[in-house]
């Protein structure tokens, strides 16, 4: 095991001092008004260890993170019958693109991009209120997380709901190609009100736990998916997670890894640990600059990548 004690710090250490910090979105405003000095980071182990650095408590919008746990929710409720909604394959394309949609008849890429996500929560809407819908979703991440004080910010949500044009416009073109089955704004209540999620790095990683363990929670011993919808969904993280630039991540990092546009990152290291990293500077694609680089330091410290040990050097 190695000495993720003195990693997670030195890593901290590292970021703290990094010149190159990127800059929050700031087509949200309370996302613009964000410190861009912080970072944060936690990794929490098979064994049950937790390893905290820099601003591991602060509290951060989830953003497009939240697609994970929408995502499992999703699949619990329709199982496969979801892909014949949303594509499993990477976009190549930003992640508000509205392009594809067109000439692929209203079926988003993958579930993680906005369209695809948007379709996820029209499935999570059931027959239920967007309110309603919203509380089951955060009753499941905080029953993940082991943590009761999870909620949603206020704030951002209706920040979300005020600015968020484009999403309004991908949720009514894919209603008028048959592909959402309630109104689009209460899918779309639902959706901006799971990205406005307030977590910290130490309860992102502790929720992202059942992927990391074969689809199992590690407190209860609760199966919360199959080992084969864990590992799938990890795949669609490694394939799709970070959009654009997913190809870039899976090959600096090695990980499965989602991000979102408030600075956060979870990544799973399958079968050794579950980590988050916080920074809410972004790079020219959306995902934290100094989160995507911490996370390359710490696979190639650890060795940890679903493709072989990254602390080997190249030759």
């Amino acid at each position: 095991m190695p000495d993720l004690t003195a990693i997670v710090a030195e890593i901290a250490e590292e970021m703290r001092a990094a010149p190159d910090r990127g800059r929050p979105a700031d087509y949200i405003p309370p996302l613009a008004r964000v410190d861009p000095g912080q970072f944060g980071m936690a990794v929490v182990t098979a064994d049950g260890g937790v390893f905290t650095g820099g601003s591991a408590d602060a509290l951060f919008s989830l953003q497009s993170v939240s697609k994970v746990f929408a995502l499992t929710l999703a699949l619990g409720r329709v199982g496969d019958q979801l892909w014949d909604r949303v594509g499993r394959e990477p976009s190549g394309s930003a992640f508000n693109s509205i392009v594809q949609l067109e000439s692929e008849h209203g079926i988003p890429r993958n579930p993680f991009i906005n369209a695809g996500a948007i379709v996820v929560a029209d499935v999570n809407l059931g027959r239920s209120a967007p309110r309603a819908s919203l509380a089951e979703l955060i009753n499941f991440i905080r029953h993940l997380a082991d943590d009761e004080t999870i909620a949603v910010d206020v704030e951002v949500a209706g920040s979300e709901a005020q600015t968020g044009f484009r999403n309004v416009a991908l949720a009514n073109y894919m209603k008028s190609f048959g592909n959402l089955n309630h109104a689009p704004e209460d899918v779309l209540a639902l959706y901006f009100g799971q990205c406005a999620v307030a977590m910290s790095c130490r309860q992102l990683a502790m929720a992202g736990r059942y992927l990391m363990a074969g689809g199992r929670n590690p407190t209860s011993g609760h199966r919360v998916v199959s080992e084969a919808r864990a590992r799938r969904i990890n795949a669609l993280m490694l394939t799709c997670g970070h959009y654009d630039a997913s190809g870039d991540f899976a090959f600096r990092v090695g990980l499965p890894g989602k991000s979102g546009v408030g600075g956060g990152i979870l990544a799973v290291a399958p079968g050794r640990a579950s980590i988050a990293v916080w920074s809410p500077g972004l790079n020219a694609q959306g995902n934290s600059q100094l989160g995507t680089l911490a996370l390359e330091r710490l696979a190639m410290r650890t060795g940890w990548s679903v493709f072989g040990r990254a602390d080997v050097p190249d030759a």
